[in-house]
């Protein structure tokens, strides 16, 4: 490795060697790198032909700056990186000859990286979406509560978990991969606000607690049972459940062009902390 530069690794432990601490320092704004490194770690490293999941770190005088992952034909995710920085990441990763299909990351980070490798490549970056991420500070149960009760989904809730994540990712125009164990719901925990006949009518997840983190992600309600409290009893369950475990950083990420949304995670205590932007990345420049 040379000094004061990008370590590039595929290696995930070699990568949490160094970069790992880093990560765990400021858990709400490194959330993304915290849980997708943790499910690798858990599951395994992602391949995909012959190409395998890359990892960096800037080091500089010995102290880790920066990081970043990118899966398999996936985006790059970096933390939070100056222009310089970015500049110095997208020059290099073009001279290994790596393609992007996109970059996620606060929108600052976002925005300098997709600046950059225009600067680097001559495609045009466009922005896909901007989310807000949120932070709990006191948590703040919504009054009054709908009747009925949270309650832990188990095994036999699977094809119920399933359903509703599928209408969820709809709802927001995601497309999910055909596996179940292959989407970015598989290894969360889930809960129900329940009637109280034990009819499911809404539904929230939540990662493990990772560093003192933990994300809820999705709360999802049928259109035909919104506006009766459920989304924020069930997220309030869920809020709850992470700082019993004793997560310091209980974060939700939020769709800035839904006012109703943004409007009940504040009531429950949430306070936007940063922005968030993803770019998608043409391979190729006009011709």
């Amino acid at each position: 490795m040379r000094p004061d530069d990008w370590h590039l690794t595929e290696d995930l432990d070699d990568f949490l060697a160094g970069g790992g601490e880093f990560l765990r320092s400021r858990p709400a704004l490194h959330t993304q790198q915290l849980t997708v490194t943790e499910r690798l770690r858990t599951r395994g490293p992602a391949e995909h032909g012959d190409q395998a999941t890359l990892f960096g770190r800037l080091e500089r005088a010995g102290k880790v700056e920066a990081t970043f992952y990118r899966l398999p034909s996936r985006g790059l995710a970096p933390t939070s990186l100056t222009p310089e920085q970015a500049d110095t990441l997208a020059a290099r990763l073009v001279d290994l000859g790596h393609t992007l299909p996109y970059v996620t990351a606060d929108e600052e980070t976002a925005t300098v990286f997709a600046e950059a490798w225009q600067r680097h490549t001559g495609v045009t970056p466009t922005l896909r979406v901007r989310l807000h991420l949120y932070r709990l500070g006191t948590l703040t149960p919504q009054k009054p509560v709908p009747e009925g009760r949270g309650r832990v989904a188990g095994a036999e809730d699977h094809d119920q978990v399933v359903h509703w994540c599928h209408e969820f990712a709809a709802a927001v125009h995601e497309v999910l991969p055909a596996a179940w164990a292959d989407t970015r719901f598989a290894d969360k925990h889930f809960t129900f606000w329940e009637t109280p006949d034990g009819t499911p009518v809404s539904i929230a997840g939540a990662t493990a607690k990772i560093g003192g983190m933990v994300r809820v992600d999705p709360v999802y309600t049928p259109r035909h049972l919104r506006g009766r409290g459920y989304a924020g009893a069930v997220t309030a369950e869920v809020t709850r459940a992470a700082l019993a475990t004793g997560a310091t950083d209980v974060v939700l990420f939020t769709d800035p062009g839904n006012p109703t949304s943004n409007a009940l995670y504040q009531r429950l205590g949430y306070v936007r902390i940063t922005d968030w932007a993803v770019y998608d990345l043409p391979t190729a420049p006009p011709s």
